[in-house]
Protein backbone atom coordinates (compact mmCIF):
# COMPACT_ATOMS: atom_id res chain seq x y z
CA UNK A 1 0.00 0.00 0.00
CA UNK A 2 1.45 3.35 -0.98
CA UNK A 3 0.57 6.88 1.21
CA UNK A 4 0.89 9.97 0.69
CA UNK A 5 4.22 11.81 1.72
CA UNK A 6 3.75 12.58 5.47
CA UNK A 7 4.66 16.44 7.13
CA UNK A 8 5.19 16.10 10.57
CA UNK A 9 4.64 19.68 12.09
CA UNK A 10 7.96 21.12 13.62
CA UNK A 11 8.34 19.74 16.80
CA UNK A 12 10.50 21.04 20.02
CA UNK A 13 12.63 18.58 21.52
CA UNK A 14 12.08 19.90 25.09
CA UNK A 15 8.35 19.15 24.51
CA UNK A 16 8.94 15.55 23.04
CA UNK A 17 11.04 14.26 25.48
CA UNK A 18 9.05 15.31 28.42
CA UNK A 19 6.16 13.74 26.77
CA UNK A 20 7.73 10.11 25.65
CA UNK A 21 10.36 8.10 26.53
CA UNK A 22 12.42 4.91 24.32
CA UNK A 23 11.93 1.56 25.19
CA UNK A 24 13.98 -1.30 24.54
CA UNK A 25 13.04 -4.67 24.40
CA UNK A 26 14.54 -8.01 23.61
CA UNK A 27 13.80 -11.59 23.83
CA UNK A 28 15.95 -14.50 22.80
CA UNK A 29 14.59 -18.13 22.29
CA UNK A 30 16.87 -21.15 21.51
CA UNK A 31 15.72 -22.04 18.37
CA UNK A 32 16.47 -26.41 18.78
CA UNK A 33 17.85 -26.25 15.30
CA UNK A 34 21.11 -27.49 13.91
CA UNK A 35 22.94 -27.79 10.74
CA UNK A 36 24.03 -31.41 10.31
CA UNK A 37 26.94 -31.39 8.55
CA UNK A 38 27.60 -35.27 8.17
CA UNK A 39 24.25 -35.13 6.36
CA UNK A 40 24.82 -31.96 4.64
CA UNK A 41 27.65 -34.08 2.99
CA UNK A 42 26.22 -37.39 1.91
CA UNK A 43 23.18 -35.46 0.08
CA UNK A 44 25.59 -33.34 -1.80
CA UNK A 45 27.55 -36.59 -2.39
CA UNK A 46 24.67 -38.80 -3.17
CA UNK A 47 23.55 -36.32 -5.69
CA UNK A 48 26.55 -35.32 -7.58
CA UNK A 49 26.41 -31.97 -6.72
CA UNK A 50 29.47 -29.66 -5.40
CA UNK A 51 30.66 -29.09 -2.21
CA UNK A 52 28.18 -26.69 0.10
CA UNK A 53 25.28 -26.31 -1.85
CA UNK A 54 23.21 -28.12 0.09
CA UNK A 55 22.25 -28.20 3.98
CA UNK A 56 20.94 -29.90 6.41
CA UNK A 57 19.24 -28.23 9.23
CA UNK A 58 17.13 -30.32 11.81
CA UNK A 59 14.87 -30.04 14.63
CA UNK A 60 16.40 -31.69 17.96
CA UNK A 61 13.44 -32.09 19.61
CA UNK A 62 11.43 -32.65 16.50
CA UNK A 63 8.06 -30.66 16.95
CA UNK A 64 8.69 -30.31 20.61
CA UNK A 65 4.70 -28.59 21.31
CA UNK A 66 6.53 -26.84 25.09
CA UNK A 67 9.18 -25.05 22.57
CA UNK A 68 7.26 -24.53 19.90
CA UNK A 69 4.79 -22.76 22.46
CA UNK A 70 7.26 -20.24 23.40
CA UNK A 71 8.60 -19.33 20.20
CA UNK A 72 5.13 -18.51 19.21
CA UNK A 73 4.69 -16.59 22.41
CA UNK A 74 7.71 -14.79 21.81
CA UNK A 75 6.49 -13.25 18.26
CA UNK A 76 3.55 -12.71 19.68
CA UNK A 77 5.17 -10.46 22.35
CA UNK A 78 7.15 -8.81 19.92
CA UNK A 79 3.77 -8.11 17.82
CA UNK A 80 2.01 -6.28 20.78
CA UNK A 81 5.61 -4.49 21.75
CA UNK A 82 5.23 -3.31 17.89
CA UNK A 83 1.44 -2.16 18.39
CA UNK A 84 2.25 0.18 21.33
CA UNK A 85 5.59 1.87 20.41
CA UNK A 86 6.46 3.98 17.59
CA UNK A 87 9.92 3.48 15.87
CA UNK A 88 12.44 5.70 16.85
CA UNK A 89 16.37 4.06 15.22
CA UNK A 90 17.40 0.97 13.71
CA UNK A 91 18.80 -0.12 17.04
CA UNK A 92 15.67 -1.59 17.90
CA UNK A 93 14.82 1.32 20.44
CA UNK A 94 10.76 2.33 19.83
CA UNK A 95 9.30 5.36 21.52
CA UNK A 96 6.61 5.12 24.17
CA UNK A 97 4.23 7.97 24.89
CA UNK A 98 4.60 8.88 28.51
CA UNK A 99 0.99 8.63 28.57
CA UNK A 100 0.87 4.81 27.50
CA UNK A 101 3.81 3.96 29.64
CA UNK A 102 1.38 2.36 32.81
CA UNK A 103 -0.68 0.20 30.01
CA UNK A 104 2.51 -0.93 28.47
CA UNK A 105 4.22 -1.48 31.24
CA UNK A 106 1.72 -3.29 32.78
CA UNK A 107 0.98 -5.75 29.45
CA UNK A 108 4.38 -5.92 29.34
CA UNK A 109 5.19 -7.02 32.69
CA UNK A 110 2.52 -9.75 32.72
CA UNK A 111 3.82 -11.15 29.30
CA UNK A 112 7.34 -11.85 31.24
CA UNK A 113 5.83 -13.73 33.36
CA UNK A 114 3.85 -15.80 31.04
CA UNK A 115 7.04 -16.51 28.87
CA UNK A 116 8.58 -17.48 32.60
CA UNK A 117 6.25 -19.69 33.11
CA UNK A 118 5.99 -21.23 29.39
CA UNK A 119 10.32 -21.54 29.40
CA UNK A 120 10.27 -23.41 32.71
CA UNK A 121 7.29 -25.78 31.31
CA UNK A 122 9.55 -26.23 28.45
CA UNK A 123 12.71 -27.05 30.55
CA UNK A 124 10.39 -29.13 32.67
CA UNK A 125 10.04 -31.88 29.67
CA UNK A 126 13.40 -30.98 28.32
CA UNK A 127 15.13 -34.35 29.52
CA UNK A 128 11.88 -36.75 28.17
CA UNK A 129 12.42 -34.95 24.45
CA UNK A 130 15.52 -35.50 24.41
CA UNK A 131 14.82 -39.37 24.89
CA UNK A 132 12.13 -39.05 22.66
CA UNK A 133 14.32 -37.47 19.83
CA UNK A 134 16.35 -40.42 19.57
CA UNK A 135 13.52 -41.99 18.34
CA UNK A 136 12.47 -39.02 16.02
CA UNK A 137 15.95 -37.91 14.63
CA UNK A 138 17.00 -41.84 13.75
CA UNK A 139 20.51 -41.77 12.58
CA UNK A 140 20.98 -37.99 12.91
CA UNK A 141 20.40 -37.93 16.68
CA UNK A 142 24.42 -37.37 17.77
CA UNK A 143 23.72 -37.14 22.08
CA UNK A 144 26.44 -34.13 22.26
CA UNK A 145 24.69 -31.65 20.69
CA UNK A 146 22.30 -31.16 23.58
CA UNK A 147 22.92 -28.87 26.13
CA UNK A 148 22.17 -29.35 30.40
CA UNK A 149 19.52 -27.74 31.51
CA UNK A 150 21.56 -25.39 33.18
CA UNK A 151 23.18 -23.84 30.01
CA UNK A 152 19.83 -24.48 28.14
CA UNK A 153 17.88 -21.39 30.44
CA UNK A 154 20.94 -18.78 29.51
CA UNK A 155 19.41 -19.07 26.33
CA UNK A 156 16.18 -17.40 26.95
CA UNK A 157 15.64 -14.13 27.82
CA UNK A 158 13.36 -11.42 28.42
CA UNK A 159 14.61 -8.32 29.07
CA UNK A 160 13.10 -4.57 29.15
CA UNK A 161 14.92 -1.31 29.21
CA UNK A 162 13.08 2.37 29.13
CA UNK A 163 15.51 5.15 28.79
CA UNK A 164 15.08 8.73 28.83
CA UNK A 165 14.38 10.83 25.32
CA UNK A 166 17.55 12.94 25.59
CA UNK A 167 17.05 16.65 24.87
CA UNK A 168 18.34 17.49 21.36
CA UNK A 169 20.50 19.90 23.30
CA UNK A 170 21.81 18.09 25.80
CA UNK A 171 25.18 18.05 24.78
CA UNK A 172 27.87 17.77 27.80
CA UNK A 173 31.69 17.63 28.17
CA UNK A 174 34.36 20.14 27.17
CA UNK A 175 34.06 20.63 23.93
CA UNK A 176 34.78 23.83 21.31
CA UNK A 177 31.39 25.38 21.12
CA UNK A 178 31.73 25.07 16.95
CA UNK A 179 32.06 21.44 17.55
CA UNK A 180 28.93 21.34 20.32
CA UNK A 181 26.57 23.35 17.76
CA UNK A 182 27.75 20.88 14.89
CA UNK A 183 26.33 18.18 16.79
CA UNK A 184 23.56 19.93 18.20
CA UNK A 185 22.20 21.35 14.78
CA UNK A 186 23.06 17.64 13.65
CA UNK A 187 20.88 15.61 16.18
CA UNK A 188 17.98 18.63 15.94
CA UNK A 189 17.77 17.01 12.64
CA UNK A 190 18.36 13.60 13.40
CA UNK A 191 15.51 14.76 16.50
CA UNK A 192 12.90 15.98 13.76
CA UNK A 193 13.08 13.07 11.56
CA UNK A 194 12.95 10.27 14.03
CA UNK A 195 9.82 12.05 15.16
CA UNK A 196 8.10 12.22 11.46
CA UNK A 197 9.07 9.10 10.91
CA UNK A 198 7.24 7.51 14.37
CA UNK A 199 4.38 9.85 13.94
CA UNK A 200 4.21 8.63 9.54
CA UNK A 201 4.15 5.30 11.65
CA UNK A 202 1.61 5.76 13.66
CA UNK A 203 -0.99 7.44 10.86
CA UNK A 204 -0.05 4.36 8.22
CA UNK A 205 -0.99 1.73 10.99
CA UNK A 206 -4.23 3.82 11.53
CA UNK A 207 -4.65 4.18 7.67
CA UNK A 208 -4.69 0.73 6.57
CA UNK A 209 -6.40 -0.51 9.55
CA UNK A 210 -9.62 2.19 8.66
CA UNK A 211 -9.23 1.27 5.31
CA UNK A 212 -9.77 -2.67 6.28
CA UNK A 213 -13.18 -1.88 8.41
CA UNK A 214 -14.65 0.48 5.78
CA UNK A 215 -14.72 -2.64 3.35
CA UNK A 216 -15.59 -4.94 6.42
CA UNK A 217 -18.53 -2.31 6.53
CA UNK A 218 -19.35 -2.73 3.06
CA UNK A 219 -22.25 -3.86 1.74
CA UNK A 220 -22.21 -4.88 -2.91
CA UNK A 221 -24.52 -3.95 -5.50
CA UNK A 222 -25.98 -7.79 -4.60
CA UNK A 223 -26.80 -6.97 -1.04
CA UNK A 224 -23.59 -8.96 0.31
CA UNK A 225 -22.31 -8.09 3.64
CA UNK A 226 -18.83 -7.83 4.26
CA UNK A 227 -17.93 -9.77 7.53
CA UNK A 228 -16.79 -7.76 10.36
CA UNK A 229 -13.83 -8.60 12.95
CA UNK A 230 -14.22 -7.36 16.09
CA UNK A 231 -10.33 -7.47 15.84
CA UNK A 232 -10.57 -4.87 13.11
CA UNK A 233 -12.05 -2.50 15.58
CA UNK A 234 -9.88 -2.67 18.31
CA UNK A 235 -7.08 -2.17 16.53
CA UNK A 236 -8.75 0.99 15.28
CA UNK A 237 -9.27 2.22 18.84
CA UNK A 238 -6.10 1.08 19.97
CA UNK A 239 -4.34 3.47 16.86
CA UNK A 240 -6.89 6.12 17.89
CA UNK A 241 -5.67 6.36 21.50
CA UNK A 242 -2.47 6.01 19.61
CA UNK A 243 -2.85 9.13 17.53
CA UNK A 244 -3.78 11.22 20.53
CA UNK A 245 -0.81 9.96 22.65
CA UNK A 246 1.73 10.97 19.50
CA UNK A 247 0.24 14.61 19.40
CA UNK A 248 3.13 15.86 21.16
CA UNK A 249 2.19 19.69 19.39
CA UNK A 250 -1.19 19.63 20.21
CA UNK A 251 -1.90 19.74 16.57
CA UNK A 252 -5.43 20.50 16.25
CA UNK A 253 -5.27 18.48 12.69
CA UNK A 254 -4.66 15.79 14.81
CA UNK A 255 -6.77 16.32 17.70
CA UNK A 256 -10.14 16.46 15.44
CA UNK A 257 -9.19 13.49 13.25
CA UNK A 258 -8.76 11.15 16.91
CA UNK A 259 -12.42 12.64 17.81
CA UNK A 260 -13.54 12.19 15.04
CA UNK A 261 -12.70 8.05 15.05
CA UNK A 262 -13.73 7.86 18.66
CA UNK A 263 -16.56 9.37 18.11
CA UNK A 264 -17.52 6.92 14.98
CA UNK A 265 -16.60 3.89 17.52
CA UNK A 266 -18.29 4.97 20.71
CA UNK A 267 -20.08 1.88 21.90
CA UNK A 268 -19.89 0.61 18.48
CA UNK A 269 -19.52 -3.91 18.48
CA UNK A 270 -19.54 -6.40 15.78
CA UNK A 271 -22.60 -7.24 16.86
CA UNK A 272 -24.19 -4.33 16.62
CA UNK A 273 -23.20 -3.60 13.16
CA UNK A 274 -23.84 -7.06 12.05
CA UNK A 275 -27.41 -6.65 13.46
CA UNK A 276 -27.82 -2.76 12.53
CA UNK A 277 -28.21 -1.90 8.85
CA UNK A 278 -28.88 1.60 10.09
CA UNK A 279 -25.72 1.92 12.53
CA UNK A 280 -23.23 0.04 9.82
CA UNK A 281 -24.27 2.33 7.52
CA UNK A 282 -23.89 5.77 9.50
CA UNK A 283 -20.20 4.14 10.70
CA UNK A 284 -18.98 3.46 7.55
CA UNK A 285 -20.40 6.88 6.50
CA UNK A 286 -18.34 8.25 9.14
CA UNK A 287 -14.88 6.14 8.89
CA UNK A 288 -14.97 7.53 5.31
CA UNK A 289 -14.97 11.04 6.95
CA UNK A 290 -12.50 10.19 9.46
CA UNK A 291 -10.30 8.63 6.93
CA UNK A 292 -11.00 11.46 4.31
CA UNK A 293 -9.75 13.87 7.06
CA UNK A 294 -6.60 12.32 7.93
CA UNK A 295 -4.61 13.24 4.34
CA UNK A 296 -4.75 16.80 5.72
CA UNK A 297 -2.03 15.62 7.82
CA UNK A 298 0.24 14.96 5.26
Amino acid sequence: MTYAHFNAPAVSAPTISSASMLVELSISVWTGRKKDKRASDDVTYNNHADVGVASVNKKLLGDCEELVAVQKFAANVRSGHYAMTMPWSDSGLRLLPTAQFFKYNEQITALRTEFDRLVEAFLAAYDWEVMQAQTKLGNLFIRDEYPTIESLRDKFGFRINYIPLPDAGDWRGNMENETKTALQTQYAAFYQNQMEGAMRDVWERLHEQVSRFIKQLDVDEEGKKGKIFQSTIDHVLSLTEMLGMANFTNDPNLSLAEARLRAALRDVTQSDLKNDEFLREDTKRAMEQAIAALPSLM
